[in-house]
């Protein structure tokens, strides 16, 4: 039997690639003119309306060859006499031969299609070519057509979807064989993807799904959504509110399949002419089956297939948002990109894009910054190469919509499975992030819980924090550099360390300190936390946790255990320490008031060394000369204990002495130096001394074996050049020191130092001087404010007294 009049057409020639124009002796070919383009576009319409007229034509010849056919059979005789007797019928009855011809397969055939055939003889007569092809009857003469020509049940389904049920809406058919044993296997579809196809490929008895429904029926059955029925079958994933309907198809009573449509969306009420339809189509399939033709061979790749569809529905059981990717090889084998095979209900396309026009594209097309040097592409690419799971922290994921970058953040994990890639991308959310808080709380064995930000400064805490520190949940969090301003005054030292090691160093780091609460309530409280850095080592915040260890006395049980351990000598030691101490406190005060002169504002810090058996001697010095002139001086005593702390004592007051006579800078040293050598016993010191005019705003300095001085202007901070000559106090008896000159202007800041501010042990001088003029030149609300910062982020380690003093122009 041949095809019926008024078959759908295949695609138009307008909608095929064009091929480009060659071409001439290898040359590049050049864009079309825009009358090119017009005559192209005429010619391709041209021949599209030339290839429908051939194609009803032939569908036309088609109908008048089967006519024939059923003559020559019912008269016994010739093609040529058959051919006779339809023109002299269709004369006699003043009808076309193709209106007889339809008339006499109607007649013949006697079944579902024929019922519906008489509408294409209508539309032939009333509607425009058009409107023909989309004709019922056209629909069902040319499926019915391309079933009998086709060879298997796979070649079945394409053309009942190409040529009956897509201008009915559907995007799926499935044609099920049944067995003997009841069970059911997929031997033709359309509109779904291989994976589905092998997944489905076999039923087994009993399992419920949409196409046994029709089977327990026996008559058309309609699934109006998926997701209310709740019944398994090939496509749900990808349209979970579609709607199916289920047709049985046989002969003589016998049920030999299943022909089932699918359709994207909730299916409405379909009218008795759509049904009919589909019976028609059923009734076609029906004769494949019975022939026994094959379904689809899962080709060389099932397993690979197999293996995919097993990862996808690995995914979809998964609370993370998950992509399956698949390698995309150039034909050298080489890895050009990856294709996103799925994506689970929980992926979220950062520019709002449904599933459908995502999955199936390749990766770089969806996502193209992904490219970038050191992305998320370079991690796929790596983990593909060496099958190693990968984690990745804070990785972001860009799509491009109108050229506008749509980013989300999140956790990433890759692994790969065979050949595929499993990308998990969890999104980063306030509820994930306040568990992940607490997840850290509970690891650290701490009561409550804080995160804080330190790029924007935002700060969370938990409820039992707010508890602990006596403060409402309304409060704001206090911020880590804060924590000095609610503590015990003899504990600012330990949260200084504290902040250095854990902001500087970025090293997990713990402290005890005693909080003073706003009810008067002390409390003693273990701080544990560590830093957060994102994938490229920066910091990013900080976490960590606070337990309350007032209750616990074990602290005063290992004191006392360790007073009643200390021998005599310990205490004799201890003794002679803590007198070098209160000398070096009875001088230099921790924390000393500001000094108000005119026209200059001097502030000073004093950092004692960590052990306190370390104490040195360091020092400095400001006072007003009875010239109105001002004396700042910083020196540094070699050595430790109280030998140094003597040292100190008898070099600072000699200094003072000596500045009283008014000579300058390099003579004092040169003065010192001989007290040194003279009258000490082998003492070596290093020092600076400046003498500033507070009319002319003129800085006199020199130094004995110091770092120089750093000046602050604006946001440039620089340190004095270094001339030649400066040896060290006490080394030699005479000793000529050189003197420089700066002219100072308002609002500019002098900084002068002792080597335990930057002195470490595995950096250079040099670059731990250029740490501390990276953070003296950063803008400070007050003096004060810049000293602390100094003493915060400074790069020493080595144990030792820190001064620094301060001098600012008015």
């Amino acid at each position: 039997m041949g095809s019926s009049p008024g078959t759908p057409r295949g695609p138009p020639v307008s909608d095929r690639a064009a091929p480009s124009p060659s071409p001439a002796y290898g040359g590049a070919p050049t864009a079309p003119q825009p009358s090119q383009v017009s005559r192209l576009a005429s010619t391709v319409e041209r021949l599209r309306r030339e290839a429908a007229d051939a194609q009803e034509a032939s569908d036309g010849r088609a109908l008048i060859e089967m006519a024939k056919g059923i003559l020559v059979e019912r008269l016994g005789c010739g093609p040529a006499e058959a051919n006779r007797q339809l023109t002299e019928l269709a004369d006699r009855s003043t009808s076309t031969v193709l209106a007889l011809a339809v008339d006499i397969i109607n007649q013949a055939a006697r079944d579902q299609v024929s019922e519906i055939a008489q509408q294409f003889l209508e539309a032939v007569d009333t509607e425009p070519p058009a409107a023909r092809s989309l004709t019922p009857a056209v629909r069902l003469r040319a499926a019915e057509s391309r079933v009998l020509a086709a060879t298997d049940s796979q070649a079945v389904a394409t053309a009942l979807l190409e040529n009956a049920l897509s201008p009915l809406g559907a995007n799926g058919v499935a044609v099920w064989a049944v067995a003997a044993d009841s069970s059911i296997a997929l031997v033709g579809q359309a509109g779904f993807t291989p994976e589905e196809a092998v997944r489905w490929r076999y039923v087994p008895p009993e399992v419920a799904t949409c196409a046994r429904l029709a089977m327990n029926n026996r008559d058309l059955t309609v699934v109006n959504s998926l997701s209310d029925a709740g019944v398994p079958t090939i496509g749900r994933r990808r349209y979970p509110d579609g709607g199916r309907i289920m047709v049985p198809a046989g002969t003589g009573g016998r049920l030999l399949g299943v022909l089932e449509v699918s359709w994207p969306e909730p299916l409405p009420a379909q009218p008795p002419r759509v049904l009919r339809q589909l019976e028609a189509l059923a009734e076609l399939c029906s004769h494949t089956l019975e022939a026994g033709a094959p379904g689809p061979d899962p080709a060389s790749d099932a397993p690979h297939l197999a293996a995919v569809a097993e990862l996808t529905d690995l995914a979809d059981h998964l609370h993370d948002p998950v992509l399956v990717l698949t390698p995309h090889l150039d034909p050298s084998g080489r890895l050009t990109d990856f294709r996103i095979r799925h994506g689970n209900q929980r992926f979220v396309d950062p520019a709002g894009r449904p599933h459908s026009m995502v999955t199936g594209t390749l990766f770089l097309e969806s996502y193209p910054t992904a490219a970038e040097d050191h992305g998320l592409f370079s991690k796929l690419e790596r983990v593909y190469a060496t099958g190693e799971p990968c984690q990745a922290s804070r990785t972001t994921l860009t799509a491009l919509v109108d050229e506008v970058p749509l980013t989300s953040t999140a956790d990433v994990g890759i692994s790969r499975h065979g050949t595929s890639l499993l990308l998990v991308w969890r999104i980063e959310d306030e509820t994930a992030r306040l568990a992940s808080l607490l997840q850290h709380a509970q690891r650290l064995g701490r009561v409550g819980g804080f995160e804080q930000n330190i790029t924007t400064g935002a700060t969370s805490w938990n409820d039992q924090l707010y508890a602990l520190f006596g403060l409402p949940m309304t409060a704001a969090p206090i911020p880590i550099e804060e924590l000095a301003a609610h503590a015990h005054p003899h504990d600012a030292h330990s949260l200084g360390r504290f902040l250095r090691t854990l902001l500087y160093r970025l090293h997990e780091s713990s402290v005890d300190f005693r909080l003073i609460r706003p009810d008067g309530i002390t409390r003693h409280i273990r701080m544990v936390a560590e830093p957060v850095l994102d994938d490229r080592g920066i910091l990013h915040s900080v976490r960590g946790a606070c337990q309350d260890i007032s209750a616990q006395h074990w602290t005063e049980v290992a004191l006392a255990a360790t007073r009643d351990q200390l021998a005599d000598s310990e205490a004799e030691s201890a003794d002679r320490t803590k007198l070098a101490l209160q000398l070096q406190h009875a001088i230099m005060p921790p924390a000393p008031a500001p000094l108000d002169v005119p026209g200059i504002r001097i502030a000073v810090r004093y950092r004692p060394a960590e052990s306190q058996s370390l104490v040195g001697g360091d020092w400095y010095d400001s006072v007003v000369l009875p010239n109105n002139r001002i004396l700042i001086s910083v020196g540094d005593v070699a050595g430790h204990g109280i030998q140094a702390a003597t040292g100190m004592v008898i070099l600072r007051n000699a200094l003072r002495g000596l500045a009283v006579t008014g000579a300058g800078p390099a003579q004092l040293l040169s003065w010192l130096n001989s007290v040194a050598y003279h009258l000490t016993s082998s003492l070596t010191a290093t020092a600076v001394c400046a003498i500033y005019d507070p009319r002319t705003r003129r800085l006199t300095w020199a130094r004995a074996g110091h770092l120089p001085p750093v000046l602050v202007r604006g946001t440039e901070a620089r340190a004095f050049p270094v001339a030649p000559g400066g040896l060290l106090l006490g080394a030699l008896s005479e000793v000529t020191y050189p003197e420089e000159e700066v002219q100072l202007e308002h609002e500019d800041t002098l900084l002068m130092y002792t080597d335990g501010l930057v002195e470490r042990r595995d950096v250079s001088v040099a670059d731990a001087l250029t740490q501390l003029l990276d953070v003296a030149s950063q803008a400070a609300s007050s003096l004060e404010k810049r000293l602390d910062n100094l003493l915060t982020y400074s790069a020493s380690d080595t144990d030792d007294d820190t001064c620094l003093i301060g001098v600012q122009v008015r």
